[in-house]
């Protein structure tokens, strides 16, 4: 408010000294002006400019302050969405990818390097630990296991979580040594979960692995189908351990 007043006092008074000037410009054209027209002259300028000028500079205010509401609940709206999103693109459990944000995560990265592995990550006897101990307890060795995954890749993979407890990890740029290390990293932080649900005794935890390499031509449902074949010859080998591409496996 007190800037609106002295904008408008200095406007009111910049208006009423262009007025005394452009009148003592006219007053020899009109002839000798008593001083009652001088006094007429000044208070009309100031009766008019500075009410005006204040109404306007109030307005001015307004319709900045407006602006600057606008933009701070536009940034607002903004951020919300993004969270919105951010959080849609996640498994509610875990906080990784869920499916079809992993998908699309994969292959936009597939589009901008033709290096990499993909792994597809089971947790084993699952259904029993759901059967034996109920979803609770499922979940919280879900959550162990996503915990161990997450502490065993490195940092800008993509993990995702696939299915009930299957979970995927793309190993961006890894070479075949790496993408098995990084495989077996996680089998084996896994594996020395102490998970203890009931009683104090320990629930083994393991999972297993299957891996393929990137190869440039390959799609993503390729990739998929390939990691997917090795997985199941892990599990038919006896599980907790990973088999990467052409079947040579990192047992346990």
């Amino acid at each position: 408010m007190k800037r609106i007043f002295l904008k408008s006092t200095a406007v009111a008074f910049s208006s009423l000294l262009a007025s005394l000037l452009i009148a003592a410009s006219l007053v020899p054209a009109l002839g000798e002006v008593d001083a009652n027209a001088w006094r007429l002259l000044i208070i009309c300028s100031l009766a008019i400019a500075w009410p005006v000028s204040a109404y306007t500079s109030w307005q001015g205010e307004k319709l900045r302050n407006a602006h600057r509401d606008l933009a701070r609940t536009h940034a607002e709206l903004a951020a919300a969405h993004r969270r919105l999103e951010e959080k849609a693109s996640r498994d509610p459990m875990t906080g990784m990818l869920n499916r079809e944000n992993f998908f699309a995560a994969l292959d936009g990265s597939r589009r901008k390097t033709d290096r990499g592995a993909l792994l597809i990550i089971d947790a084993d006897h699952f259904k029993k630990i759901n059967d034996s101990y109920g979803h609770l307890t499922g979940d919280k060795a879900l959550l162990a296991i996503a915990a161990a995954i997450s502490s065993g890749v490195r940092a800008g993979d993509l993990l995702g979580r696939i299915g009930g407890e299957e979970f995927a990890a793309f190993l961006v740029g890894a070479s075949d040594e790496e993408a098995i290390g990084v495989a077996e990293r996680v089998r084996i932080e896994v594996e020395a979960i102490r998970f203890q649900p009931v009683d104090g005794r320990d629930l083994p935890l393991t999972v297993s692995i299957g891996g393929t390499p990137c190869k440039p031509d390959a799609n993503v449902s390729e990739l998929m189908r390939a990691a997917d074949k090795r997985l199941y010859e892990a599990k038919g080998r006896g599980r907790n351990r990973t088999i990467y591409d052409d079947g040579m496996p990192a047992a346990a």
